[in-house]
């Protein structure tokens, strides 16, 4: 059977929409042999008594109830497992999400964007027919047979006996061909996700790609993976359809045999007519209920193949950063006391040495602390540790005598600027934009920053100014432009504690220089952390620290960095750029 437990854990938490529709189910059941009884009672009166209306009044208004009734259970059931399927939706997005914010970016950097939205949308979308069609039906199976077999029993031990034994051929069947089916909807995923991440990696660098001229190279490619996604699909559906016959086959084969005993018993008049009938009315929904497992069996494959997918994510939830500090630092803490690292380790997942080996050193208040060294040597981490995006292992950081980890993570968040490498910019108006950094800034507050970061003038240039939509990831501004908009929101959050995470990376040295400008407004009276690999962002540094292989190697200003032997000055002999 289609059971996976991690759903099944889900089914547990919306147990009593599933037991209602279970048990309005087996109402639904009962119905139908009060139906078929009185149906069949009132074909017996009108045909063999001639009776005339008032005969068979009592028999019509039982099978109009009845009928009315099973109506009215199904629907119900329908309904609850609507209502089930939906709260699992809700708490299975919720809790994707809140484990992906909770690994980070240390984690959604290591992830293809297309096939993380994939399982996180696509993903949960596919649970629906599991838990609204599959389960239901399951239970139905599992009710519907038993109580058609308990009232067929006492009329025609024969005909019973064939739908007994028949009935397990369509569960067999069922197992066969789903072992072939998990393959082909496995299969099937694993192209879409794929596909889904090739396919959005390839819109993000489609200028590189249109640079170096390797567009028809992507498209060629995308276009094999949408074939190999139609060979999946079409091997899956040939699957399914084969199960259809297969079911089908079954089913009409064991009707056949009991309807031919029947008439055969009923012609020779071994048989009355009422029962035989009766028999026969619930025969055919015998066989349709494990018939619509079959099909729901389907349509649920796919459901159990996200949930892999999906719990693969989940699982990781362990791996979270344990923000649950209360604190808050007090007013102008944050600005006047110095960030202690002490003895700080952290190996990513699955990673075979330290990215951050037993470092410490003190980023003094008001101070600019740039961070250099080859790549790979652990700069990134450590800002991702300064950010909170993950946690040490081992060593703390602490504010003054207190652990980052006492603080709430919003409150530390309001004492930290961020500008990375690549800000991210929303598809929203530069003003959006903007008040993300603090919504409750004025109109005077946005053109001041906007002056520091040499941006008013653009600005005013634009036909709908601060209201001009700039596209996702700022795609209607230039590069210089979105690095602009990025120290001005920078500007306006006025944090005590900067972290710049190459911010001048990939821009012309006269774009360079116009940005080290702006940045140095917004150095000023701030305690600063800066990885830069061009010499001319990291001379005028307060301390310079060397790191290499995860461990800090030198320590020091330019001019002490450029006397002594070791990475610095041999970066400053070879080029004027500083590795990243």
């Amino acid at each position: 059977m289609n059971i996976d437990r991690n759903l099944i854990r889900l089914l547990n938490e919306e147990r009593r929409s599933f037991v209602l529709s279970g048990i309005a189910g087996s109402l639904s059941a009962l119905l139908l042999v009060a139906q078929s009884w009185s149906l069949s009672a009132l074909f017996e009166r009108l045909f063999r008594s001639g009776g005339g209306w008032n005969a068979i009044l009592p028999d019509l208004s039982l099978f109009a109830l009845a009928s009315l009734l099973r109506l009215i259970a199904g629907q119900a059931g329908n309904q609850m497992a609507k209502c089930g399927t939906l709260g699992i939706r809700g708490r299975l997005s919720e809790r994707l999400a809140g484990t992906v914010a909770g690994l980070g970016p240390a984690f959604t950097r290591t992830e293809q964007s297309g096939r993380l939205v994939t399982t996180m949308l696509k993903g949960v979308e596919s649970v629906d027919p599991y838990f609204s069609q599959y389960i239901p039906q399951l239970l139905m199976a599992l009710v519907v047979p038993v109580v058609i077999l308990a009232a067929v029993f006492p009329s025609d031990w024969i005909a019973g006996t064939i739908l007994l034994l028949s009935a397990p051929l369509i569960p067999a069947f069922m197992i066969v061909i789903g072992k072939r089916a998990k393959t082909a909807t496995e299969q099937q995923w694993g192209t879409m996700s794929r596909m889904s991440g090739n396919f959005l990696d390839m819109l993000q660098g489609l200028t590189t790609l249109k640079l170096f001229a390797q567009e028809r190279a992507r498209r060629d490619g995308i276009a094999e993976a949408s074939e190999n996604f139609r060979r999946s699909t079409m091997q899956v559906l040939k699957i399914a359809f084969l199960s259809s016959l297969a079911l089908e086959l079954v089913g009409t084969a064991g009707t056949a045999l009991a309807a031919v005993s029947i008439g055969l018993r009923l012609s020779s008049g071994a048989m009355p007519f009422r029962p035989a009938l009766f028999i026969l009315l619930l025969i055919p929904d015998f066989y349709l209920t494990l018939r619509q497992l079959g099909i729901r069996f389907h349509a649920g494959m796919e459901g159990v193949t996200a949930s892999k997918e999906m719990h693969a994510i989940l699982d990781r939830s362990g791996e979270a950063s344990p923000l649950a500090g209360g604190m808050e630092p007090a007013p102008g803490e944050a600005a006047s006391r110095p960030i202690v690292v002490e003895s700080l380790r952290y190996t990513f997942p699955g990673g075979a040495h330290p990215a951050l080996d037993g470092i410490s050193c003190t980023l003094r208040p008001g101070s600019v602390t740039a961070l250099t060294g080859p790549s790979g040597a652990g700069k990134s981490t450590l800002i991702n540790l300064l950010l909170r995006f993950v946690e040490p292992q081992e060593g703390t950081i602490s504010l003054g005598e207190t652990q980052l980890s006492r603080y709430a993570p919003e409150a530390w968040y309001r004492q930290v600027a961020w500008v990375p490498q690549h800000p991210f910019l929303f598809n929203a108006t530069i003003r959006e934009n903007l008040l993300i950094a603090r919504p409750n800034a004025s109109g005077t507050d946005i053109d001041d920053v906007l002056r520091q970061a040499g941006l008013l003038d653009f600005v005013r240039s634009l036909p709908d100014g601060l209201d001009t939509a700039i596209g996702e990831q700022g795609a209607r501004l230039s590069g210089g432009e979105a690095q602009r908009l990025s120290l001005a929101r920078a500007f306006l959050k006025d944090a005590p504690i900067l972290l710049l995470d190459e911010p001048t990376s990939n821009t012309d040295p006269i774009l360079e220089a116009q940005l080290r400008a702006a940045m140095e407004k917004l150095m000023k009276g701030r305690t600063v952390v800066m990885i830069a690999h061009r010499l001319e962002s990291i001379r005028e540094a307060d301390t310079i620290v060397v790191l290499e292989g995860g461990r800090i190697t030198q320590s020091g200003t330019h001019a002490e960095l450029a006397a002594t032997e070791g990475f610095y000055r041999r970066a400053l002999a070879s080029s004027t750029e500083v590795a990243a």
